[in-house]
């Protein structure tokens, strides 16, 4: 592997992961993910984000350092824009090869780099509006940008060519091989990783959407030619595609409008619930309203969330379990609650045993969601003809909301 070359002396290094681990330790990633660093020379050399050893993610970088006449050893500088692990956790060995590279970081990153990895010597705190110069018309700016998705994190811009670094911010899953770049990938391959970066977003960064739309804001000044995020593709032919899509995912839990589309989720101990569930998407289809679908816990929640998250309507379907939900389910609302996944339509279905219950924890779940509600429908045992043309009117109900915005 080689470095790619962004601008004269401005390089991206990055690995790919392919592993059956989970990114976070929660997340499947079955495209696998990437980790992207950024080697950027002026007089001096600074290296911006590093990496874990994970899965020959150092054997790579060091490939293409090479590639450039670069190691770890000669770097100057090392740009911390984000702690998490992922790219960090090379730090330690970073510095017992180069004991003279200057860490820089925003003081809650130096913070960090002093408790997490109990270094001490060489640390650089900056703010926003702080700078380094390379030398040689490289001057770096530091934007701090935080809880995206950590409290310590910030973003990096090149002014000479006008390289925005954004770390975990507009990030996605998905290798990318030996291209970088959003120009060398196909139509086709772009429709892919904006699913892979939605459901990266749902996963990771929901529950921080203001701080993006507040790093929007902060940044919507800069001219940015190329945005250069630690995962996934960079940016460089439509930067503002990655942007708008982050302001429009941004905007799906915290009052924008969402896409007119149904998530059914569903699980079912007996097939019970699942024949209930069929007359609600009868009544779904009449109006034509365009639903996914996801049974639990066939389908992992990484991907329940993405189609969750964007979706207006959701149809929630489980029995009661014990008194209470579904276990598969329950894990599911819990994530809602965590990534505030508010303003929905919803209706909740379910058939019970011995006795009911799942309902009462389901509103307690939800009830600081803000969700607009159709009545729930349950029943004990088998689904009647009287219950299925209940449904049926439930799912009507929750389309025509949905489509009514």
């Amino acid at each position: 592997m080689h470095a790619h070359t962004i601008s004269d002396g401005v390089y991206a290094i990055h690995a790919n992961i392919k592993t059956a681990a989970r990114f976070e330790g929660i997340w499947p990633i079955p495209n696998g993910v990437t980790i992207n660093s950024y080697l950027v020379h002026g007089e001096k050399t600074a290296l911006i984000d590093l990496a874990k050893d994970w899965a020959g993610s150092i054997t790579q970088f060091e490939a293409q350092l090479e590639s450039v006449d670069s190691s770890f050893e000669s770097i100057d500088y090392l740009v911390l824009n984000h702690l998490e692990p992922d790219h960090t956790a090379f730090l330690v060995e970073l510095r017992r090869r180069n004991p003279n590279v200057q860490i820089i970081s925003t003081p809650k990153g130096i913070a960090m780099v002093r408790n997490f990895f109990k270094i001490t010597e060489g640390l650089r705190e900056v703010k926003t509006g702080d700078t380094l110069d390379l030398g040689g018309g490289r001057i770096l700016e530091f934007y701090e940008t935080p809880n995206i998705h950590w409290p310590e994190t910030m973003m990096t811009y090149d002014s000479k060519d006008k390289i925005l670094f954004s770390c975990d911010g507009f990030g996605s899953y998905g290798t990318l091989g030996d291209r970088i770049f959003d120009d060398e990938f196909t139509e086709e391959e772009h429709v892919f990783f904006e699913k892979e970066t939605l459901r990266y977003y749902s996963n990771i960064v929901a529950s921080f959407s203001p701080f993006v739309t507040k790093a929007l804001a902060k940044l919507s000044d800069l001219q940015v030619k190329v945005v250069a995020p630690s995962h996934g593709m960079v940016w460089r032919k439509n930067p503002s595609t990655i942007l708008d899509r982050y302001e429009r995912y941004a905007g799906y839990n915290t009052g924008a409008p969402l896409e007119k589309h149904i998530c059914i989720i569903w699980g079912s101990m007996y097939g019970y619930t699942r024949a209930g569930l069929e007359a609600v998407i009868e009544g779904i289809e009449e109006l034509k309203v365009p639903y996914t679908i996801h049974q639990v816990p066939d389908t992992d929640a990484s991907f329940v969330l993405a189609d969750a998250y964007k979706a207006a309507g959701l149809v929630i379907a489980m029995p009661t379990y014990e008194y209470k939900m579904f276990p598969p389910m329950a894990h599911v609302l819990d994530l809602f609650s965590r990534k505030h996944f508010t303003g929905k339509k919803a209706l909740r279905i379910g058939s019970w045993g011995w006795s009911g219950g799942a309902k009462k924890e389901y509103e307690e779940c939800i009830s600081k969601l803000s969700w607009d509600s159709v009545e729930s429908a349950e029943w004990q045992g088998i689904v009647t003809q009287e219950d299925l043309g209940l449904l049926k009117e439930r799912g009507k109900i929750l389309a025509q909301k949905v489509l009514q915005g």
